[in-house]
């Protein structure tokens, strides 16, 4: 089997199966084909309740165990706004609404033997009805953390998205 990683390690050209000459971004010398590694976009709550905030015990790899917040990757073409209250119903089980647009932040995913580039979007967000019900194959339980106190969360990005919330609720 040929490795076709089509992240920043890729070695072969997705379209042709050539070798690269160099590592992404480049060009094929086979096909022509240009590889580019684009950060793929991401989107997660930081649902409020006072001054603690919503975690999830992540069921899954990667960094199965870690504490995060509610979110996750983008469909296609989906507006991260969108994919965040997808993925407040999905992995909450609960309508959310979006309050303000906390920040973009470069981080990166271990996904398939890769490691790659994302674009985490955080939203600040409310639970409109219902309880949290969680998805057993996203998060094994829940928790309220202290907004000024908060644990390791489970990415940096995270970290840092809590700790600009923090900075800017004080």
């Amino acid at each position: 089997m040929i490795p076709r990683a089509y992240g920043p390690d890729a070695r072969f050209c997705p379209r042709c199966a050539a070798a690269l000459p160099t590592a992404p971004p480049g060009g094929c010398d086979g096909c022509g084909y240009q590889l580019f590694v684009n950060a793929r976009p991401t989107a997660s709550l930081i649902v409020l309740d006072g001054d603690r905030f919503l975690a999830l015990r992540r069921a899954a790899e990667p960094r199965s165990g870690r504490w995060e917040t509610p979110g996750g990757f983008c469909d296609g073409a989906e507006h991260p706004a969108a994919a965040a209250v997808r993925e407040g119903r999905e992995e909450l089980g609960v309508e959310v609404t979006l309050g303000d647009f906390v920040g973009m932040y470069v981080g990166s995913y271990d996904y398939q033997g890769e490691t790659l580039p994302v674009l985490d979007c955080f939203y600040l967000a409310s639970i409109r009805d219902g309880a949290v019900t969680l998805d057993p194959a996203e998060s094994s339980e829940l928790a309220w953390f202290d907004l000024y106190a908060p644990p390791e969360l489970a990415f940096p990005t995270m970290d840092a998205a809590i700790r600009d919330v923090a900075r800017i609720a004080r």
